[in-house]
């Protein structure tokens, strides 16, 4: 764990805010502690020096030719200008420890040298032909992904991004079963195409366009959390809620959650003729959200009773994010029809890929369908390195093995400050949900997060921000962190909440309303 426990930070502190009882760190800092004295671990990289437009030049350019749906994070945006495994470089020199991963999208490094190696060598014999002609680079690689499935899931179609990806898998569930009604959960987030926008159901990305939604029911979201049900042993996390919780033999709010699975299948659906049901094994854009043990796998069970696919949303998730397994849907323990896969398949190359069984596949040649880029010789070419990263350097173990020690570290900050109401997760997919009222687990405001959001940034470490609230704290790192990075990411959220907390009225410091 970290090296440093604050211990001076109690006579600024009132004990209504922030719990003492914590062992995370050893030894006594006096004092809140500053970017000096959380110190950054070494990197024995160091990038050219950055020569391209000026800073105001860069902010007017995206300010008057690039649309507006394109916001920057932060008071004053970065300009990043490089990258090298779990570091980013500014425009200025400074270097900050990447925890959100290019959302979700680095996984086995920044410019990691076999991937750099491998788009190399094949930029200097083909970019890109048409899959009219054959090339070798997409057949080996469609060879090795199929590989590492269960089942008879050995059939895959390369696309560009994660929501052309789910996409193709509304088509083939739709074309295969003749059956028109999809399910997903609210709070889901499956992509901003027109036809996967009426999947993803969060408002703040809903645009008012007819028709999104035709055919598509969202239903109760399983949240152990935030929903209606759950408890301290409903979620397959090294970490718990604190909800309390009477499960034993099995999980009674999934049981819950289940009940209302089927109210939608009795009311909602023509009976026995669904199409497919959507799922993210851990909803990424929702807020880091996990389900009841066993849930999906029931869910999926009853899906197919009724004449669907199950469509296994692994864009955040796949590819040993999780650690215990390479892909998210077998933590649940059932086996899908369709798995939808981007982000970290290419390391931040435009690759994407739907892979399903051949039964199912050979509905796309019922008509002409074609990708211009999908399976390109450049994407094969990073996808197969990829691969190559993670089984060589190990890395599905090591987000399993760094992953515990974040979220061990992060339940002990939990027991020290309040404002942090939960913290879940597996491997290297980690959400941390600050609240106003850790009784009540009101979201914690936006002014107030991006308070503490803007220092972590300012002490050299980059979170994401998810959930319909926008706080909960997205950890997403390139998968070749260490725990030195941890301790380092651990300090410097202590100093954010500190100097955040020691910020606020004193009567919000002592559980009083604000004024």
């Amino acid at each position: 764990m970290s090296k440093h426990l604050f211990a001076k930070s109690r006579l600024l502190l009132p004990h209504s805010a922030i719990r003492w009882t914590s062992t995370l760190n050893s030894e006594p800092r006096s004092g809140i502690p500053n970017q000096g004295q959380s110190k950054m671990p070494k990197c024995e990289h160091t990038p050219k020096a950055y020569a391209g437009p000026s800073y105001e030049r860069i902010l007017e350019t995206r300010r008057t030719h690039l649309t507006p749906n394109l916001l920057a994070h932060f008071k004053k945006p970065l300009v990043i200008h490089a990258g090298h495994m779990q570091w980013l470089f500014d425009h200025e020199g400074r270097r900050y420890l990447d925890m959100f991963g290019g959302i979700v999208t680095v996984s086995v490094g920044h410019c990691h040298p076999k991937v750099n190696e491998a788009l190399s060598e094949q930029s200097s014999k083909l970019w890109h032909t048409t899959n009219i002609y054959m090339h070798p680079k997409i057949h080996e690689y469609a060879e090795r992904l199929v590989a590492k499935f269960p089942g008879n899931l050995k059939s895959v179609c390369f696309v560009n991004s994660g929501s052309e990806a789910n996409d193709m898998a509304m088509l083939l569930a739709r074309m295969h079963t003749g059956n028109q009604d999809i399910l997903s959960f609210r709070n889901a987030y499956h992509g901003m195409s027109p036809y996967t926008m009426g999947l993803t159901a969060h408002s703040t990305w809903r645009f008012p366009l007819p028709g999104v939604n035709n055919g598509l029911i969202h239903v109760m979201n399983p949240d152990p959390y935030q929903g209606i049900w759950g408890g301290s042993a409903c979620r397959d996390s090294p970490v718990q809620t604190k909800r309390e919780c009477q499960c034993q033999d099995y999980c009674q709010a999934g049981d819950a959650y289940y009940t209302q699975l089927e109210e939608t299948f009795k009311f909602s659906l023509p009976r026995g003729k669904v199409a497919a049901m959507f799922a993210e094994s851990i909803q990424g854009v929702g807020g880091t959200v996990q389900f009841p043990k066993g849930y999906l796998k029931r869910a999926a069970a009853l899906v197919k009773s009724n004449g669907g696919l199950f469509v296994a949303d692994e864009v955040q998730t796949g590819f040993g994010r999780t650690g215990e397994h390479f892909w998210g849907f077998e933590s649940h323990d059932y086996l899908p029809d369709i798995v939808t896969m981007a982000k970290g398949i290419g390391n931040g190359f435009p690759l994407a890929a739907v892979v399903t069984t051949p039964e199912i596949a050979a509905s796309l040649g019922e008509a002409l369908h074609f990708n211009t880029y999908g399976g390109s010789p450049l994407a094969s070419a990073v996808g197969l390195a990829v691969l190559d990263v993670i089984e060589e350097d190990g890395l599905q173990r090591n987000s399993l093995d760094v992953g515990t020690y974040f979220l061990k570290g992060l339940a002990e900050l939990q027991q020290r400050f309040e404002i942090i109401g939960d913290v879940r997760g597996k491997g290297l997919m980690i959400g941390v949900e600050l609240v106003s009222d850790h009784v009540k687990r009101t979201p914690l405001s936006s002014p107030h997060v991006l308070d503490i959001w803007e220092t972590c940034k300012d002490l050299g470490v980059l979170f994401g921000r998810g959930g319909l609230h926008g706080n909960v704290l997205s950890c997403r790192p390139p998968l070749c962190l260490t725990n030195d990075n941890i301790d380092f990411s651990l300090d410097v959220l202590s100093t954010a909440l500190i100097k955040h907390i020691n910020k606020r009225p004193r009567s919000w410091r002592y559980g009083q309303k604000a004024s």
